[in-house]
């Protein structure tokens, strides 16, 4: 039994009692009292709010299933379909025009456009890492990945491959911070003098074709110059360092290049995490008010020593006219809370009722945020005295509302002016894309972020629509209407709902880890597409998503886009992705439900059977897929929806999860901690497979998070010493 004690009328598990109340109160001016009165006060007033609301999800899509019931066999009628949509009020009526209302937002939300890193909040070395992912060296990302077309061979420095890093980083600068007549490849001498900076290149005296890009420099003990140069925003350092193996080679002594990254990155509580209990939620709100007092330390093993990790201090440099530079050397941190669908176990109400997980977070984030904006000196996260908390997974205005109205109760009992919090909208459901103007509407007080989830999107999609017929396989989603208007419309309505200058659009994730190459090739779409950030799965990814934002003013696009007018249609967001007049061959459904059940063994085994929340997951030609629950929703969804309509049999299915564990197995073969699924496939984390696949329709909008939490606390319970 979870030992616990009571605080106000609620059986609150004993090591998250005893965290609050030692670790996270203690300097906030709350006391412990005041604290649990206002979370069972809220909890009395606002889980029943949250189940109701719960409610509405399922009856809303029961009508939606019936309605296609009743005419499965005939043509899709989209007018019909609109109306009735209207009629039982999934589709809103619009109110009039309006501009968002948020102040108090920091620059990398309402000014600088750049690449947003998210984490699991589970694991402090990640944490710290993105934290620190404000900078990042070039000249490594380059090297180090396959952004130049190859690998590196490994072991000692190549020469080679060192002059091809140099030679495309040298030619970035040349496109974006260009030379007045000269190349940056020619630069023999780099200084700076009566606050100009000086060029020698070819031979000749020269500069920057805009000098209005030098922002400052500085000379240390470490490195002779820094040159900060400004594109777009961000900030790029070139380092003359001729003691440097790197330097030492190159006529300037330029050693490295170094890219203002990572902007932003979200510290995350929901998809990437595996938090089922207490112990588990605690690990998590101990790494994010690590993260808001500074205090997080974090021993790493690094080429037989041990370093201790820490949040990387400010830094100042020299503007040109001698004044001082503050230099941001981390990023601005939000945190992203759980939706409101799940409870959990570590607080249960006066009837033995587990609390709204969603509720949780949103007290203990804030709660721990408090000591950043309590900070009396020292490096900061907000220097506006924000917290930025991100809100998964909710379905239409009344949900965004009920988000907000949660945060109102929060700053109440907590102390802080109303809308000190601000919220980020993820637009990754069905019910919140068609009414997009109306969620922001219900936010427009404390807005700072919308964003697209191509993936969980994806899943609600088909799970909406699983009794119109069968769908579209997942790669061929990316052609269909639907998903064009999406993005465009996301874009479209935050310009037109004002959010430029005070909040951020995004996009989503890069979840080919590995295929840095492809991402330089492709994900430009994002800034191009008028998204001020874009999510990276990495700090070395940051580093080179940030080239993109160099080449493209997001800024100049958002003007561009906005005086266009609207694009994104709603007749075409609601278009639903059918196979109709398709006619699969048995060895193309063989191969994509084979692919979409090893996605969804490969993340599962890890989450279930060793708490691993997001993945690096081959896929069935072995290249290596970010998978976390968004990417495993869309594939049980899948997978499901042929089942439903016959496209597939259940003992093909349940075969294909039997090879494809096995072929998980070979996969993981090097890991000790691994439990083989194979060869009698009885294990937990089998039947949670399983159980996504086979139950996938009926679970709630499709998501994985009650099989997970499930099967999960099964395994750790099994785990647990026999009681005497």
């Amino acid at each position: 039994m979870q030992a616990r004690v009571d605080r106000q009328g609620l059986a609150v598990a004993a090591e998250l009692a005893a965290f609050v109340e030692a670790e996270a109160l203690p300097g906030t001016g709350v006391e412990p009292d005041a604290f649990w009165a206002g979370y069972a006060a809220i909890l009395r007033d606002l889980a029943p709010r949250n189940a109701a609301l719960l409610a509405r999800r399922e009856e809303l899509q029961s009508r939606i299933d019936d309605w296609h019931i009743a005419r499965r066999g005939q043509p899709h009628d989209a007018a019909a379909y609109e109306a009735f949509l209207r009629e039982i009020g999934y589709i809103l009526p619009e109110g009039p025009d309006f501009t968002i209302e948020t102040t108090g937002v920091d620059p990398e939300i309402a000014l600088i456009p750049g690449p947003q890193l998210v984490v699991p909040v589970s694991n402090a070395r990640f944490a710290l890492n993105a934290a620190n992912a404000r900078w990042g060296s070039l000249h490594d990302a380059l090297y180090g990945t396959d952004a130049l077309g190859d690998l590196p061979a490994g072991g000692a420095h190549d020469p080679a491959r060192g002059a091809r890093v140099v030679a495309w980083a040298r030619a970035h600068l040349d496109a974006v911070v260009p030379l007045a007549g000269a190349r940056w490849a020619d630069v023999t001498a780099l200084d700076v003098a009566d606050g100009v900076l000086r060029v020698t290149a070819a031979g000749r005296a020269t500069g920057l074709a805009d000098p209005g890009q030098f922002a400052g420099y500085l000379r240390d003990d470490l490195c002779e110059l820094r040159v900060l140069l400004r594109v777009n925003g961000l900030l790029i350092e070139v380092l003359v360092d001729r003691s440097s193996v790197v330097g030492a080679a190159d006529p300037a002594g330029i050693s490295d290049i170094q890219v203002e990254a990572a902007v932003s990155s979200i510290m995350d509580l929901e998809d990437s995490v595996a938090a089922v209990d207490a112990a588990d939620k605690v690990q998590c709100y101990r790494t994010w008010l690590g993260l808001m007092t500074g205090a997080l330390r974090e021993k790493v093993a690094k080429a037989g020593r041990v370093l201790t990790r820490s949040l990387n201090p400010d830094a100042s440099y020299l503007l040109p006219d001698g004044g001082a530079l503050p230099v941001r050397r981390r990023a601005l941190m939000l945190v992203r809370n759980v939706g409101h669908l799940m409870t959990t176990p570590a607080v249960l109400d006066a009837q033995g009722g587990e609390t709204p997980e969603g509720i949780m977070d949103a007290w203990l984030s804030v709660l721990c945020a408090m000591h950043d904006l309590r900070k009396a000196d020292g490096p900061r996260n907000s220097t506006t005295g924000a917290v930025y908390v991100v809100k998964p997974k909710m379905h239409g205005p009344d949900e965004v509302s009920f988000a907000c109205e949660i945060l109102d109760r929060v700053e109440d009992v907590l102390g802080l002016p109303r809308h000190r919090v601000k919220i980020g909208i993820m637009d990754e459901e069905r019910r919140t894309s068609v009414n997009l103007r109306e969620c922001i509407r219900a936010a427009r007080h404390r807005l700072a972020f919308i964003n697209t989830g191509f993936l969980d999107r994806t899943g609600d999609e088909i799970h909406t629509s699983m009794e119109a017929g069968p769908m579209l396989p997942k790669g061929a989603m990316k052609g269909t209407p639907w998903i064009a208007a999406y993005e465009d419309r996301n874009v479209d309505i935050g310009l037109a709902c004002g959010l430029p200058g005070r909040a951020q659009i995004g996009k989503g994730m890069w979840a080919m880890p590995d295929r840095m190459a492809d991402m330089l090739a492709t994900k430009a779409a994002h800034p191009q597409a008028g998204a001020n950030c874009a999510w990276v799965p990495s700090p070395v990814a940051a580093v080179l998503h940030a080239t993109h934002y160099h080449r493209i003013d997001v800024l100049a696009r958002q003007r561009a886009i906005a005086a266009g007018g609207l694009r994104g249609r709603l007749d075409a967001l609601l278009t639903i992705p059918l196979a109709t007049g398709q006619n699969f061959s048995p060895d193309m459904i063989a191969r994509e439900v084979d692919n979409n059940v090893q996605g969804i063994l490969g993340y599962v085994v890890r989450w279930v059977d060793q708490g691993v929340g997001c993945s690096k997951v081959p896929d069935s030609d072995d290249v290596a897929l970010m998978e976390d629950r968004a990417t495993c929703r869309i594939s049980a969804q899948a997978v499901a929806n042929w089942l439903h309509h016959g496209l597939v049999a259940r003992q093909d299915v349940l075969a294909a999860l039997h090879r494809m564990a096995r072929v998980v197995d070979r996969q993981n073969a090097g890991d000790p901690a691994y439990v083989p699924m194979a060869p009698d496939f009885s294990g937990v984390a089998f039947q949670a497979a399983c159980d996504l696949v086979f139950l996938g329709r009926i679970q709630p909008s499709g998501y994985t998070e009650p099989v997970l939490h499930r099967r999960r606390a099964e395994v750790k319970e099994r785990s647990r010493p026999a009681r005497r």
